[in-house]
Formats: structure tokens, sequence, C-alpha cells
């Protein structure tokens, strides 16, 4: 079960690859600066989260607003994340939750998903200025997409 809208939102300080190398991303260095949209998905290289990660600038357009922050979060290595990026012209920023912490502390773990181990769930947050969860969603299945219209909606409320 997702953490609820009006809890504080779990901090992390997550890695990702960068072309200079490797780069610490701690969502608490948002607050009072802003919004934060985190977008857990189970694996990189994968149809629908190919297709949500490419489509936040096209399809969904979550991310030319430049007082937002949008973060995937996955399982995969940042190596992995990385490459899959680069081979998808994804410019969202990608973090690895390689031990599951933030996965767990969010309540989106989704256990054994295809019979090959645990990964993040299909989940978005929204983080307020405050640290505050605004909204919460975990998608039914991992083939669905977050809806984002609801998304942009707690963005602008």
């Amino acid at each position: 079960m997702p953490l609820a809208p009006g809890s504080p939102a779990p901090d992390f300080t997550l890695k990702t690859m960068t072309a200079t190398g490797m780069k610490d991303i701690k969502l608490s260095d948002n607050f009072g600066k802003k919004q934060t949209v985190l977008l857990f998905f189970p694996f990189a290289f994968t149809g629908v989260c190919t297709r949500e990660m490419c489509g936040l600038s096209t399809e969904f357009g979550l991310i030319e607003n430049p007082s937002v922050a949008v973060i995937g979060i996955s399982v995969d290595s940042p190596h992995a994340q990385a490459a899959w990026a680069q081979a998808n012209q994804i410019t969202t920023t990608l973090v690895s939750d390689l031990n599951k912490e933030t996965t767990k502390a969010y309540g989106v773990l989704f256990p054994m998903i295809g019979g090959i181990g645990d990964a993040s769930a299909r989940a978005a947050f929204v983080i307020g200025l405050d640290g505050r969860i605004t909204y919460a969603e975990q998608t039914a299945t991992p083939k669905d997409l977050p809806n984002f219209a609801a998304i942009k909606v707690a963005l602008a409320g």
C-alpha cells in the first residue's frame, strides 16, 4: 500500500549515472525549492517503462516545468539505467534503488514480479515544497501507466 497524501515523504539519497560518473540525488535537496514527482517503475529496457519515461516530455508533458523535479526510480543498477536512457533518449533523472529500501519506504514493493524477484511497482508520488506527499498512486498492474492528468492537477494545486 503506497504512502498516503499528507504523509511526510521519506528522504533518500540514491545514485544516478551522469556523463562524468556517479552522482548522489537527495530528495530533500528539493524541499522549499521545487515540487518533486517520483515515478517508481519496475525495470529498464521493458516496453511500458520505456513508454512512460520517453513520454514524460512528449506524450505526458511533465518535464518542461522548471519548478518541478521529476525522478524515475527503479531497482536497476545505475549503469543499466544509463545505458537504457542513452539508447532511448530519456532525459529524466533516473536513480537506482538497487537495495529496494526507498521502494519499501514508499510502500510500493512488487514481490516476485514476473517470477524473477522483487521490484518497484509502477507508482507515482507528488511531493510538495514542504516535503509532504500531495498525490500518491500505485497502478493496478505494472502494465498500467500512472494517471498523468491527476499528477498535473496535484502539481497545479
